[in-house]
């Protein structure tokens, strides 16, 4: 009885601990792209902006302007490429229900010699094949995940993405404006707020990733640091010349 009850308590915890984040909702790529580009793109703006001389007024009208202009093409951009990429995949799967449809014994035929692919005895491979195949959804799942590797209940949501992308953005841009919005009249508070966020979102980025939070923080810094370097020393050239 005491080893049933150790396997059970294993059994328990191993369920309890081999749980996997969801890498297919759609939401996660956009909303870190949305909130990195939303922070590199407007403080490189201001810093242009700024760097060509022109006064608080003008950097702030320009973040903001930023800000929203950015977070409806994020959106719309976001929409328009998993609406794109989800037709295309249900396009797919129609081919694929065709054919089960038309011809499902040679469907079997060709799961089963996926099944043998993967070193599954002959025999086992067919009936195994055969009884998934009875069920023309459950045999379209299986297909679409042998054959596309696709899982079609799981395909991304427009939508999701959409207002992913687009508060994402927003927030991240709001940020390098955000001082001057307190009160600030110089560039320098909007940048620190700016790389703080950088590293910040890389940091939280590492939460759902491989990688050290310091890492992908610092990595995020060093790219938005030098976006906004970069802008500010063109800014400054192009405002000289004119």
């Amino acid at each position: 009885m005491a080893i049933i009850d150790t396997e059970a308590a294993l059994h328990v915890a191993h369920r309890d601990n081999h749980t996997h984040r969801d890498v297919n909702g759609g939401w996660l790529r956009p909303a870190v792209f949305g909130a990195m580009d939303g922070l590199v793109s407007n403080l490189a703006l201001m810093t242009g902006v700024a760097g060509g001389t022109a006064g608080s007024e003008t950097v702030v009208v320009a973040g903001l302007a930023g800000l929203a202009a950015g977070a409806f093409s994020m959106a719309a951009g976001e929409y328009t490429s998993v609406a794109s990429q989800r037709e295309l995949v249900e396009a797919e799967l129609e081919v694929e229900r065709r054919e089960l449809r038309k011809h499902p014994k040679d469907e079997e035929k060709e799961l089963a010699a996926l099944y043998e692919a993967r070193g599954v005895e002959p025999k086992l491979a067919r009936e195994v094949a055969r009884q998934l195949s009875r069920d023309p959804e459950q045999a379209l799942e299986i297909h679409a995940r042998e054959e596309l590797g696709i899982d079609p209940g799981e395909l991304p949501s427009p939508a999701v993405a959409a207002v992913s992308s687009f508060g994402a953005f927003a927030l991240g841009a709001l940020l390098p404006v955000l001082p001057y919005l307190l009160g600030a009249s110089t560039l320098w508070p909007a940048v620190l707020v700016a790389l703080l966020g950088l590293f910040a979102c890389g940091a939280l980025v590492a939460k759902v990733t491989a990688r050290s939070w310091w890492f992908s923080g610092l990595r995020q810094l060093a790219l938005g640091g030098a976006a906004a370097g970069v802008t500010y020393a063109l800014g400054t050239l192009f405002g000289a010349a004119v």
